[in-house]
């Protein structure tokens, strides 16, 4: 894919990012991105499926998570993804 930073991915919206489709070095814009296009749609809870693995995009995504203005809370889900996803609650 030589012209995806041309082309903006489709992705759906609707409050769950998986992020396995993107490389750890997109993951800090990719979030960025969804927080800001989920904010102006109107959706203010969000599931963020990072992965386990040796936990890199977990950093990335936490790391953004603790600076970001919009963001009042978030955890690890303790549900069916076994930590392999955050739950993050946005300022309405």
């Amino acid at each position: 894919m030589s012209n995806h930073d041309d082309k903006p991915i489709e992705y759906p919206i609707d409050g769950i990012l998986d992020l396995h489709q993107f490389s750890p070095k997109e993951t800090r814009d990719v979030v960025e991105s969804y927080i800001e296009t989920c904010l102006e749609r109107g959706i203010f809870q969000l599931r963020i499926v990072h992965g386990k693995g040796i936990g890199v995009q977990r950093e990335i995504v936490h790391s953004l998570l603790k600076k970001h203005l919009q963001v009042a809370s978030f955890r690890l889900d303790p549900g069916s993804s076994s930590w392999g996803a955050t739950l993050v609650e946005l300022r309405e």
